[in-house]
Protein backbone atom coordinates (compact mmCIF):
# COMPACT_ATOMS: atom_id res chain seq x y z
CA UNK A 1 0.00 0.00 0.00
CA UNK A 2 1.16 3.32 -1.02
CA UNK A 3 -0.25 6.25 1.28
CA UNK A 4 -0.17 9.95 -0.40
CA UNK A 5 -0.45 12.93 2.22
CA UNK A 6 -2.90 15.23 1.55
CA UNK A 7 -3.53 17.17 4.38
CA UNK A 8 -2.01 17.87 7.85
CA UNK A 9 -4.51 19.59 10.22
CA UNK A 10 -3.69 21.18 13.96
CA UNK A 11 -6.32 21.87 16.53
CA UNK A 12 -6.24 25.65 17.63
CA UNK A 13 -8.77 28.22 18.91
CA UNK A 14 -9.06 30.44 15.85
CA UNK A 15 -8.73 29.01 12.44
CA UNK A 16 -8.52 32.03 10.82
CA UNK A 17 -6.11 33.93 12.54
CA UNK A 18 -3.30 30.85 12.28
CA UNK A 19 -3.86 30.55 8.73
CA UNK A 20 -2.79 33.71 8.23
CA UNK A 21 0.32 33.51 10.64
CA UNK A 22 1.39 30.33 8.15
CA UNK A 23 0.49 31.93 5.15
CA UNK A 24 2.40 35.06 5.90
CA UNK A 25 5.25 32.94 6.81
CA UNK A 26 5.19 30.76 4.04
CA UNK A 27 3.75 32.66 1.06
CA UNK A 28 1.26 29.54 0.49
CA UNK A 29 -2.29 30.87 -0.44
CA UNK A 30 -4.88 30.45 1.50
CA UNK A 31 -7.55 27.71 0.92
CA UNK A 32 -10.78 29.17 -0.55
CA UNK A 33 -13.16 27.42 1.83
CA UNK A 34 -11.64 28.78 4.85
CA UNK A 35 -13.79 30.13 7.59
CA UNK A 36 -14.08 30.83 11.41
CA UNK A 37 -14.44 26.91 12.20
CA UNK A 38 -11.60 25.54 9.05
CA UNK A 39 -8.96 27.47 7.29
CA UNK A 40 -6.13 26.10 5.51
CA UNK A 41 -3.57 26.99 3.38
CA UNK A 42 -2.13 25.23 0.06
CA UNK A 43 0.45 23.68 0.23
CA UNK A 44 3.18 22.22 -2.69
CA UNK A 45 2.02 18.90 -4.39
CA UNK A 46 -1.33 19.46 -3.15
CA UNK A 47 -0.74 19.40 0.89
CA UNK A 48 -3.18 20.90 2.14
CA UNK A 49 -2.18 22.77 5.97
CA UNK A 50 -5.54 22.65 8.26
CA UNK A 51 -6.76 24.72 11.17
CA UNK A 52 -9.60 23.25 12.74
CA UNK A 53 -11.44 25.47 15.60
CA UNK A 54 -11.48 23.04 19.39
CA UNK A 55 -13.01 24.69 22.08
CA UNK A 56 -11.02 24.96 25.41
CA UNK A 57 -8.24 24.67 23.28
CA UNK A 58 -4.98 24.14 25.38
CA UNK A 59 -1.55 25.28 23.72
CA UNK A 60 1.32 22.70 24.15
CA UNK A 61 3.62 23.32 26.93
CA UNK A 62 7.22 23.03 25.43
CA UNK A 63 9.38 21.27 26.22
CA UNK A 64 8.01 19.77 28.82
CA UNK A 65 4.85 17.34 28.42
CA UNK A 66 2.25 18.81 30.76
CA UNK A 67 0.06 19.38 27.41
CA UNK A 68 1.75 17.26 24.69
CA UNK A 69 2.54 19.26 21.33
CA UNK A 70 1.15 16.75 19.37
CA UNK A 71 3.09 17.68 16.87
CA UNK A 72 6.42 19.34 15.61
CA UNK A 73 6.37 20.92 12.14
CA UNK A 74 10.05 22.04 10.69
CA UNK A 75 10.69 24.22 7.59
CA UNK A 76 13.90 24.65 5.56
CA UNK A 77 14.64 28.30 4.92
CA UNK A 78 17.24 29.76 2.29
CA UNK A 79 17.25 32.95 4.41
CA UNK A 80 19.75 33.41 7.45
CA UNK A 81 18.15 32.09 10.46
CA UNK A 82 18.43 34.86 12.39
CA UNK A 83 16.31 37.29 10.10
CA UNK A 84 13.80 34.48 9.64
CA UNK A 85 13.56 34.47 13.37
CA UNK A 86 12.91 38.18 13.33
CA UNK A 87 10.37 38.18 11.16
CA UNK A 88 8.37 35.26 12.22
CA UNK A 89 8.92 36.95 15.97
CA UNK A 90 6.90 40.08 14.24
CA UNK A 91 4.50 38.17 12.98
CA UNK A 92 3.15 36.44 16.30
CA UNK A 93 6.08 33.85 16.69
CA UNK A 94 7.13 32.71 20.51
CA UNK A 95 10.53 31.86 20.88
CA UNK A 96 11.04 29.02 23.89
CA UNK A 97 13.77 29.59 26.47
CA UNK A 98 14.66 25.91 25.56
CA UNK A 99 17.08 25.96 22.47
CA UNK A 100 18.59 22.43 22.30
CA UNK A 101 20.16 22.33 18.37
CA UNK A 102 22.30 25.46 18.74
CA UNK A 103 23.38 27.75 15.76
CA UNK A 104 21.72 24.55 13.20
CA UNK A 105 17.96 25.41 14.16
CA UNK A 106 15.65 27.64 16.24
CA UNK A 107 12.46 26.36 17.66
CA UNK A 108 9.67 29.04 17.29
CA UNK A 109 5.67 28.65 18.32
CA UNK A 110 2.67 29.55 16.53
CA UNK A 111 0.87 32.05 17.81
CA UNK A 112 -1.59 28.88 19.23
CA UNK A 113 1.17 27.36 20.74
CA UNK A 114 2.37 24.81 18.56
CA UNK A 115 6.24 24.32 18.74
CA UNK A 116 8.00 24.58 14.93
CA UNK A 117 11.72 24.61 13.73
CA UNK A 118 13.18 26.86 11.23
CA UNK A 119 16.59 25.25 9.96
CA UNK A 120 18.93 26.23 6.94
CA UNK A 121 18.76 24.22 3.68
Amino acid sequence: MLLQLVAITLDCPDPLALAAFYQQATGLELHPRSDADFAGINGEHGLLIGFQRVDDYRAPSWPDQIVPQQLHICFKIDEDLSETETLLLELGAGKPDHQPHGDKARVLTDPAGHPFCITTR
